[in-house]
């Protein structure tokens, strides 16, 4: 019977954990390097119609900013604002109409009521198709679905539109700056923008080449033209990665797609709590592994092999598994020490993404425990993708 000796065993496991930090670091698009966008406003000859569509749940602490933002867009073409209020009970719709007065813009801001959830959809993508039938007589050229907790710089917009005429893209998307104050948030909120763009580098979202598609669900300018292509949004209905759904079947259906990440818009919303940010993960990560047992245990070890073990070899490991191990750590500090400087961190930030890895593989086992309880993705009072359903 064969056996394996432990040293050549544990060789083995170091040079597996280096082709993987190699391909990572050299043949995932660059996904590390963080490229800020790029869409610099060039004049056009036609400012497009844009109406912004604001998906709004109970949230009365952050809507007065976010329209305030939108109200405050230097754009030259015709730009109006849809809220809809997607059955808050804490005064959201109040304060955008509020919002909208004290500003002189009344006329720019429609607050719309959204009706009942239906049976197969998902809130947010419900809250959106509403917006867009409150907008239909307006017929846009544009859509720009933005969160309701989210500010964003004055020239957003011109930006965006600026650079989908001039790419001619159906789809731009810009991962905006998410909070990194608490402790939970330095900790774990860099990670989760790493971890994102590794599974969606920017550079193979915008390649007609290859199937990747991605986008950030809060600040999405997307093509009425390709909105009608995919057949609406009813096309999608039930996706609980709702943007990411998006990008991939405008891109399947011949659209041309782009995502950035920028400094320039910011996320308000805070997570004070390793809880808050356990469930942030935990709402969609078995959805992403498609309710798959088998990748879960995958996505589970590989966390392990590729974030824990390269730090085990180097301080237990001999030669040359050692030195295998301790350039594959060496390899994710770098890369991560992008992301940690993107966010203003001390360099020292970038030893704990294994720390990071771990707790996100804990999220992601409680969202599939989750999932077998039958409670599902959990947001805003609201269950989605319960098993059996």
């Amino acid at each position: 019977m064969m056996s394996f000796h432990p040293i050549l065993v544990t060789n083995l496991l170091a040079l597996l954990v280096l082709v993987l930090w190699l391909y990572l670091a050299f043949l995932r698009g660059n996904f590390w390097r963080l490229e800020e966008d790029n869409l610099e406003p060039k004049p056009l000859e036609k400012w497009p119609h844009v109406v912004a569509i604001v998906p709004a749940r109970n949230e009365a602490a952050t809507i007065s900013r976010a329209a305030n933002s939108l109200l405050g867009q230097e754009y030259p073409g015709e730009f109006s604002v849809v809220v809809v209020d997607d059955q808050s009970d804490d005064g959201t719709a109040a304060l955008a109409r509020k919002a909208a007065e004290e500003a002189g813009a009344t006329p720019r801001i429609t607050v719309h009521s959204a009706s009942e959830l239906p049976s197969g959809w998902t809130g947010k993508l419900w809250a959106l198709n509403e917006g867009i039938s409150a907008a239909s007589g307006k017929a846009p050229d544009f859509f720009w679905f933005t969160d309701a907790d989210i500010v964003h710089a004055s020239d957003t917009l011109r930006r965006l539109v600026s650079g989908a005429e001039t790419e001619s893209l159906d789809l731009a998307s810009l991962m905006v700056l998410l909070q990194a104050r608490t402790f939970p948030e330095k900790l774990l909120i860099p990670p989760f923008l790493y971890f994102f763009l590794m599974l969606y580098p920017p550079r193979w979202i915008a390649d007609p080449q290859k199937r990747t598609a991605g986008a950030a669900g809060g600040c999405i300018l997307l093509r009425r033209a390709a909105l009608e292509r995919i057949g609406g949004l009813a096309s999608i209905r039930n996706e609980v990665i709702d943007d990411c759904a998006l990008a991939r079947v405008v891109k399947e259906t011949g659209g041309q797609i782009w995502m950035g990440v920028t400094r320039e818009s910011v996320s308000l919303r805070e997570y004070k709590t390793f809880a808050e940010i356990r469930d942030l993960i935990a709402r969609t990560a078995f959805t992403q592994l498609g309710y798959s047992f088998l990748l879960l245990v995958a996505t589970l070890l590989g966390l392990f092999v590729t974030y824990g073990l390269p730090w085990i070899l180097f301080f237990a490991g001999e030669d040359p598994a050692w030195l295998l191990g301790s350039t594959a750590a060496s390899l994710m500090t770098v890369t991560f020490l992008f992301t940690v400087k993107f966010y203003n961190r001390s360099a020292l930030w970038a030893l704990t993404l294994p720390f990071a890895a771990a707790f996100y593989g804990y999220a992601t086992l409680l969202s599939a425990i989750r999932y077998w309880l039958g409670r599902g993705a959990q947001w805003k009072g609201r269950a989605q993708a319960c098993r059996g359903t």
